[in-house]
């Protein structure tokens, strides 16, 4: 094995968070490297799947700046309005983003769209240590740097030793376990059903979110008039919703979600997806930090978990980036200290909100349903509450990032849209 690679930030994880992060890095003169298993347009590679993602504009603003934008926004399905509604009962809420001075809430892509554009900009940084295919086979946290060991697709191993190590490797984050970080994960015992589907009508850019008894039913509009299709079911009608033919599928999803979209003719090929909310105990540790899905996995319901993951990778690059400047320590405890605060109301909050919403609409107990429904109704005529969460799109609590402000990393001009 040869000596051992020196750099400052190690980032193991090159999925949508952990190439952000790194193409977020490029420039700053840190040097980085990124660990990944599976090059970005591999069929094996999870983040760049078949599903596709709801940004808010927080997070468009965020690839604006890394100047990844131009590549995905030909690809990217425009949300306008949003409705939602309680199947089989009386109450619904709708959202339009022109009457709160908006153009959209966000956009939905395809994972693969916006993967295709973050490693198209890293491609442009000859700076950066690309480690690919390879997996992260030990992960040691000492006084003055992490020590990674790494085994390549071809079976040759190297030793990285940074200063500061990033786990951005999902929800069963490998960093997380080697460095006995504890987490907790809750069952929602249900799996989403997800499938690109079409109407007979296109759609006029509403996303709708549909609260059913065995899951929330969302349709994200998709940029060639089709859609995404999110059905969150119990394990057991999931196994039977991915097997049955198409036209018992659609019978059964038009049955659930009514003709508001118009009717449905077709669908592409389903994925199941088990959900579960998992947090980190603790999301850094002695010259490591946890970002993205490492830190915390949501319930896809209101499409927060990546916008929330991103808005880690952009704090944590400013702060790296004002360390750089500033000449401290890239993955001193000052560094982690001051990430953990800044990203502490946000992550709480949308987590909290993700989960309060999938509870709150699968608790059946006597005049719950009623009073579910009254509140969306109150909601639908109260102005500040739709503006209120009409802010959602750019971060739930907390201080904005720099770059999901629209402002250079090196800027210390601007505030906040």
């Amino acid at each position: 094995m040869s000596a051992p690679v020196e750099v400052d930030v190690a980032i193991a994880g090159g999925g949508m968070v952990g190439a952000s992060l790194a193409l977020a890095l490029q420039g700053s003169g840190l040097a980085v490297a990124l660990i990944e298993g599976h090059a970005p347009d591999a069929a094996a590679q999870p983040s760049f799947d078949e599903r596709t993602t709801a940004i808010g504009n927080g997070s468009r603003a965020v690839f604006e700046a890394l100047g990844a934008w131009p590549r995905m926004r030909a690809e990217a399905g425009v949300i306008r309005a949003i409705h939602v509604s309680d199947a089989g009962r009386f109450g619904f809420a709708r959202l339009v983003a022109a009457e709160q001075g908006l153009e959209a809430f966000g956009y939905v892509l395809p994972n693969r769209a916006i993967g295709r554009a973050l490693w198209q900009g890293l491609a442009a940084t000859p700076q950066l240590a690309l480690y690919m295919p390879a997996r992260l086979i030990e992960a040691r946290s000492l006084d003055s740097h992490a020590s990674l060991a790494i085994e390549r697709g071809d079976g040759t191993r190297a030793t990285v030793h940074a200063r500061l190590l990033v786990a951005a490797d999902g929800a069963q984050s490998t960093v997380r376990a080697a460095l006995g970080l504890p987490s907790h994960v809750e069952d929602y015992g249900q799996v989403a059903v997800v499938a690109n589907l079409a109407a007979d009508r296109p759609h006029d850019g509403t996303a709708y979110e549909r609260f059913t008894p065995v899951g929330p039913l969302a349709l994200l509009p998709l940029a060639d008039g089709s859609y995404t299709v999110v059905w969150a079911r119990t394990p057991d009608d999931a196994a039977q919703a991915l097997a049955m033919p198409e036209a018992q599928f659609l019978a059964g999803l038009q049955r659930r979600f009514g003709w508001r979209a118009g009717r449905f003719v077709r669908v592409g090929r389903r994925h199941g997806y088990p959900l579960a909310l998992t947090r980190s105990d603790a999301t850094h540790a002695p010259r490591a930090v946890l970002i993205g899905n490492a830190a915390q996995a949501l319930h896809p319901v209101a499409g927060q978990g990546f916008n929330l993951g991103l808005r880690d990778a952009a704090t944590l690059a400013e702060c790296l980036v004002e360390a750089r400047r500033g000449g401290g320590d890239p993955g001193g405890e000052a560094l982690l200290a001051r990430f953990a605060a800044l990203r502490a109301a946000d992550r709480s909050g949308v987590t909290r909100f993700t989960d309060g919403l999938v509870k709150l609409f699968r608790d059946e107990r006597p005049g719950v349903g009623a009073l579910r429904d009254l509140g969306l109704l109150l909601f639908d005529l109260a102005p500040p509450a739709k503006r209120a969460l009409a802010r959602v799109s750019w971060g739930f609590a907390g201080r904005l990032p720099r770059l999901a402000r629209g402002l250079d990393l090196a800027d210390r001009s601007g505030t906040p849209p």
